[in-house]
């Protein structure tokens, strides 16, 4: 690979898993910086007829081809060596075609080691089909035919702290021995397995694993109680992705020999972007990836439980919760209530029953009309809260350390961590996905991700402008200018902040709630229940002081006023004083109805004339 220096001309693709995506990346000297040229996508070509993943990324990058005049492709070879109007000077690549990477997980207790090893799974860009432990109340006979069944790509498997006993962690060693578990892809390797557990247990799992699986071990995920240890597991899940899953997967060998560094799973190319961007700005950040099949989450805050407030990344997967192949699952988990809650019509039960079916049938239909547009966002704003909900439960400090409460409790051993999502701190919401990035109007992404999210304080919202954050994160790794020049510029769209104060408890509406004061402008007094767009551009900046009345809290207590610099979006500056404590709709269908149109207006989410 060359150095960075005399990289100028990237090309970076997406295999996912019903589409793949091409970006072509270039050096501006001009602007003297890295910039996005163009986006070519084609149908993935993974599974019958083609059964070879590198037929559909040679057609989106025809595309890229065709759209730049540029010449990229020689014999169906990516041209190397880089001139004006010719070759790249690197390929990278991520990929979640065939289903992605599905693990189990093992671990001694539930709520700790297996919670842990969960962590991890999901932190590599896994989905996890299962978690097994000693006390998840199933029988041996019963583990076993689960991990029969499921037939994962591999297995993690923790438990103990180093010195501790191995008696428990030695018995999961013996059901997935017993369960002789057979991989997805190809039959002629045996399943990967990782002991990530207590390290005096290592003999007696490598007695137990050794012939039957491929057996790797890593340093332990819980070496002592307080403390995690995750990164050597997701590494080893990440080599072991590459050389064995991916490896048996149609046309990857013939990819990977292409790619420059590693193809990296999708998921957790945005997850290390993620990251980045937390770590780089010193923000606290969560980004949601809505998809057909799945919504992603990922989210980096402070452990303010330690003395150095380190910043912790949490992912987690909602497998069931999606907008077309697992839209069924939405209306499942949610209930038809909480769908048309968000419906700004009268809508019968049936109706929406037919069309979320119709949805599931052709997964890849999308809205024809303003009304179908409207109950497809009304379903998004489910499936985003329920994700976050689940991802509020797993994003947790420790489970079952020490942790000193009050004197009276002091020291008391807890079973249950705390949530580490406190969203009065959370700087940046990021949403990304067909039903976010592809809004008609990036005001209807806002009030999706406003009203499923639920911000408080001061939260800038943002959006993947035609999801480019895999391409991205895989590029983090070998140049992390081009990837945070083209980041910062093309591929984050700013709608502007959201000011949204949480009171002490409901109030009445239209009760003052708190006065803003933006230099050189009319001071605004804000009403409680009011939701109110205020223009301020793209990229304009400007100081404000907000004053909260003595119930409501916008960031540094109830009653007391903050001075900061807010700044605009493509949509603007957004108060939301609708509540949120807790935030609700009224019950009665008219008034609801009413709500909803009231709130559209205000953000000039569906204008009548365009």
């Amino acid at each position: 690979m060359k150095p960075k220096e005399q990289i100028k001309n990237i090309l970076a693709t997406d295999c996912g898993s019903t589409t793949t995506k091409a970006i072509l990346i270039q050096y501006d000297p001009e602007a003297g910086r890295y910039r996005l040229i163009v986006r070519g996508e084609a149908p993935t070509t993974v599974e019958a007829p083609f059964e070879d993943v590198t037929i559909g990324v040679l057609n989106s990058v025809k595309e890229v081809e065709e759209l730049t005049h540029r010449e990229i492709l020689q014999q169906d070879k990516i041209i190397k060596e880089s001139s004006e109007n010719r070759g790249v000077d690197i390929y990278i690549s991520t990929s979640s075609a065939g289903g992605g990477l599905q693990m189990m997980v093992a671990g001694v207790v539930m709520n700790m080691t297996a919670e842990s090893a969960e962590r991890a799974a999901l932190g590599a860009g896994s989905i996890v089909m299962d978690a097994i432990a000693t006390n998840d109340k199933r029988m041996p006979h019963e583990r076993i035919e689960r991990i029969r069944n499921l037939r994962p790509d591999m297995i993690l498997l923790s438990g103990g702290i180093d010195g501790g006993t191995i008696k428990h962690v030695t018995e999961l060693a013996e059901i997935i021995a017993a369960a002789d578990p057979k991989p997805r892809f190809g039959s002629t390797y045996k399943l990967p397995v990782i002991y990530a557990g207590n390290k005096d247990a290592r003999e007696p799992v490598k007695e137990r694993l050794e012939g039957k699986t491929d057996l790797f071990i890593v340093d332990n995920l819980r070496p002592v109680l307080e403390r995690e240890n995750l990164q050597p597991a997701r590494d080893k899940i990440h080599d072991l992705f590459m050389e064995h899953v991916m490896a048996q997967a149609p046309g990857y060998k013939k990819l990977m020999s292409w790619a420059d560094v590693d193809i990296m799973p999708t998921p957790g190319a945005v997850g290390l972007l993620i990251e980045t961007v937390a770590k780089q700005e010193d923000i606290e950040v969560v980004g949601v990836d809505i998809g057909g099949a799945t919504t992603d989450v990922f989210s980096v805050f402070k452990d303010r439980t330690e003395e150095e407030e380190k910043p912790v990344f949490n992912r987690t997967v909602s497998a069931n919760l999606g907008m077309s192949y697992s839209i069924s699952n939405v209306m499942a988990e949610a209930g038809l209530d909480n769908i048309l809650r968000w419906v700004p019509f009268t809508m019968e039960e049936k109706d929406l029953r037919n069309r979320i079916r119709n949805k599931m049938i052709r997964p890849t239909t999308i809205p024809q009309s303003l009304q179908e547009l409207k109950v497809e966002q009304a379903i998004a704003r489910e499936a985003l809260r329920l994700a976050f909900v689940q991802h509020k439960q797993m994003a947790v400090g420790l489970k079952g350390i020490q942790q000193e409460r009050t004197i009276a409790d002091a020291f008391e051993q807890v079973s249950t961590g705390e949530t580490l999502v406190n969203l009065m701190n959370l700087n940046m919401l990021i949403g990304s996905g067909g039903v976010l990035s592809h809004a008609p109007r990036r005001a209807q992404a806002a009030l999706m991700m406003i009203d499923a999210f639920l911000p408080q304080g001061i939260t800038m919202l943002a959006v993947d402008s035609i999801f480019m954050m895999p391409h991205l994160g895989v590029l983090s790794k070998v140049h992390p200018q081009a990837a945070t020049e083209v980041f910062d510029n093309d591929c984050l769209i700013r709608l502007g902040h959201c000011i949204a104060p949480v009171e002490k408890k409901r109030r009445k509406g239209g009760e003052h709630c708190f006065t803003l004061k933006i230099e050189n402008r009319d001071e605004l007094k804000i009403a409680w229940g009011e939701l109110k767009l205020i223009p301020l551009g793209e990229g304009e900046k400007v100081k404000a002081t907000i004053i909260p009345e003595r119930h409501y809290d916008v960031g540094d207590g109830y009653g007391k006023s903050i001075t900061i610099t807010l700044e605009g979006g493509v949509v603007g500056l957004v108060v939301d004083a609708r509540g949120r404590n807790p935030f609700s709709l009224p019950s009665k269908l008219e008034e609801r109805i009413n709500k909803l149109e009231q709130w559209n207006k205000a953000l000039n989410i569906y204008p009548e004339k365009e």
